[in-house]
């Protein structure tokens, strides 16, 4: 397992922040690295969705964490020729209100189960470009969300 985690405060209030990322259509406004998005089916925990990534591979997703509006979390596995089944990424949000700076603190989690000792280490190599895909997720969603 390789875990990645970065956080921001946002100064918007936690049902702003939360408006943006429980839809899974504004994934690709904020999510680095998220070309399209849509939902296949249901609403909230257990949701369906298709993501697709920048690099034209597609993750069928299914929202395993959902606590109304401070926590959204779903997992991948990716779909297709040679895709492996026993790889599989989860994401999480997890959103603090956080009163004396009148804004939210926002976790993006990443955590990675990749397919084999060989993925494990081509992971751990780029581990630096995650977190700066988590850093320019994070004030993607900063700007989105103080707009409004």
């Amino acid at each position: 397992m390789i875990l990645v985690e970065r956080s921001a405060h946002v100064v918007a209030p936690v049902e702003a922040v939360w408006d943006v990322v429980q839809r899974a259509e504004q994934l690709p406004a904020w999510l680095a690295g998220v070309r399209a998005a849509e939902v296949l089916s249901g609403e909230g925990f257990g949701r369906r969705q298709l993501v697709q990534a920048g690099r034209g591979a597609a993750h069928e997703a299914e929202v395993i964490a959902y606590q109304e509006p401070t926590l959204i979390g779903w997992r991948e596995r990716a779909k297709g020729a040679g895709a492996r089944a026993e790889a599989r990424t989860e994401i999480y949000v997890q959103l603090t209100p956080d009163e004396q700076e009148s804004g939210t603190v926002v976790r993006l989690i990443v955590v990675r189960w990749p397919a084999g000792p060989v993925k494990a280490a081509l992971l751990r190599l780029g581990l630096r470009r995650v977190g700066a895909d988590l850093e320019d997720s994070l004030a993607r969603l900063t700007d989105l969300a103080a707009v409004g």
